[in-house]
């Protein structure tokens, strides 16, 4: 089956194939935090050490950050109905292999099996959504995808919690195995080949390069974090992928078909824009990280308190993307993402001054407020930046906002927990607490001046990009 043409594919019937891909991006990013309220009864279970379990959340985002940069190689050798199924089936399989895994290392090939897919649905959905839509309708697209990025975290830590507590752990797997079986048949009845064929030559160099460059720094970060930055590991690590992303980057250039395509940084409203979304994703990653920490550990609330302070926020980001969907696609991103960083930058210093006697209440109120701002940057900073892009440079910009984004929870996390251990002070019990929290506060300081650059960034964003243009971009 050839790819349609433009007005083939804005005429056809769209809404079963946005099911199936919300369905499936849904079900790749709620496995990115499916199995950390699970990781007790897997350590008693296969008789781990707490650093050794911590591998099956790790690996599953590792391995996702590294299909993710050569996703638009994949998108332009594939048909979509051949990528989609392909990768959903893998997730299939990778989750088939965790339910019936009887050790640690089936379980961990599961992981790595099922994040081998999952990293392939994010960009992909993204670039069919932007190839589906015509440019006046993309804001309530992508504010479904919005949805998705905002919703899926916040409940997995929720359903596994629950299913831990009433069945074995590996009733995770076979809740997510039989709607991700569902999810590969109906794409086979309904997909449709959206996204366009060019048959980029193989550089298995560059795959090489990006492999070990994006593995390294996504690894060293995120292990910086729980070991520290003079951790023998996490400096290798951080070297290998930080010499082995300049030869990638480097590499790109010089190929006249690129893995990734470097050159959508000339374009300075998607530089902007990006920039701004991966401050978004800083700042939602940091208090979902950090709150439970402080809450838990310093200020005596329970494990199911501390999710659900998260949960009426999540709720409500899920509710707003698709508004603030339609609300971009009449007025723009420049404003929503203004009052987006704003509320960010404002909630972030609200949670600079928290202490033993800090109520329930007020956190999740200002979570839920900050939520709401997140909810005005995410997909509108990231629909104003790939429209700027024409049809070829799509799978490109798309795969690099998601890479950046990992790339940005990986650091962002590392340094706000680094932050948080150096900055506490105190001695003795009571001190130590209220060290402690003080350590959580100068994280959010950071934080709060991390959202207000962005703020500044903001008011360069301009989207008033006539659909002529673009149009004419589109067809070059």
């Amino acid at each position: 089956m050839v790819r349609q043409s433009v007005k083939e594919v804005e005429n056809m019937n769209k809404l079963p194939i946005v099911i199936v891909l919300i369905t499936g991006a849904f079900l790749a990013i709620l496995n990115q935090t499916l199995l950390t309220t699970a990781i007790p009864p897997i350590m008693q279970d296969l008789h781990l050490t707490e650093n050794t379990a911590q591998w099956v959340t790790t690996i599953f985002m590792l391995v996702n950050g590294i299909m993710i940069p050569i996703t638009a190689f994949l998108i332009e050798t594939f048909t979509t109905r051949q990528l989609f199924i392909t990768a959903m089936g893998t997730f299939s399989v990778g989750t088939f292999i965790c339910a019936i895994s009887p050790s640690f290392f089936l379980l961990m090939t599961g992981r790595v099996i099922q994040a081998a897919g999952a990293g392939v649905m994010m960009p992909l959905m993204m670039t069919i959504f932007l190839f589906m839509f015509p440019i006046e309708k993309r804001g309530t697209a992508m504010g479904m995808v919005g949805l998705v990025i905002g919703f899926a975290p916040a409940l997995g830590p929720s359903i596994s919690g629950w299913l831990v507590e009433h069945f074995d752990w590996r009733s995770i797997f076979y809740v997510v195995l039989p709607l991700a079986i569902m999810n590969v048949i109906i794409a086979y009845f309904v997909m449709k080949n959206i996204t366009k064929r060019t048959y980029p030559k193989v550089d298995i160099l560059s795959i090489l390069y990006s492999t070990l460059g994006f593995g390294g720094i996504l690894y060293g970060f995120s292990s910086a974090g729980n070991n520290g930055w003079t951790d023998q590991l996490v400096l290798v690590s951080l070297a290998i992928g930080l010499i082995t992303l300049a030869l990638f980057i480097t590499r790109q250039f010089t190929l006249k078909e690129p893995i990734l395509e470097f050159r959508v940084f000339k374009n300075k409203i998607f530089t902007i824009t990006m920039i701004i979304g991966m401050i978004g994703f800083i700042g939602l990653i940091s208090a979902e990280t950090i709150l439970p920490i402080y809450m838990q550990n310093m200020a005596g609330f329970t494990p199911f308190e501390s999710g659900l302070m998260i949960l009426p926020g999540a709720l409500l980001m899920g509710i707003m993307s698709p508004i603030n969907g339609r609300i971009f696609d009449r007025f723009g991103a420049r404003y929503l993402v203004m009052i987006g960083l704003f509320l960010l930058t404002i909630t972030s210093l609200l949670y600079t001054n928290l202490s033993v006697d800090t109520s329930f209440t007020y956190l999740t109120i200002v979570f839920a407020v900050r939520m709401f701002g997140i909810s005005m940057i995410m997909m509108p900073s990231t629909t104003a930046g790939l429209n700027q892009l024409s049809y070829r440079l799509i799978p490109h910009g798309s795969a690099m906002t998601n890479t950046m984004r990992q790339v940005a929870a990986s650091i962002g996390t590392a340094l706000l927990i680094t932050i948080m251990t150096v900055t506490a002070l105190g001695t003795g019990k009571e001190a130590t607490v209220t060290g402690q929290i003080h350590g959580v506060n100068m994280a959010f300081y950071v934080a709060t001046a991390t959202s207000f650059l962005g703020l500044i960034l903001a008011f360069f964003v301009k989207d008033k990009a006539s659909k002529e243009r673009v149009l004419k971009q589109q067809e070059a």
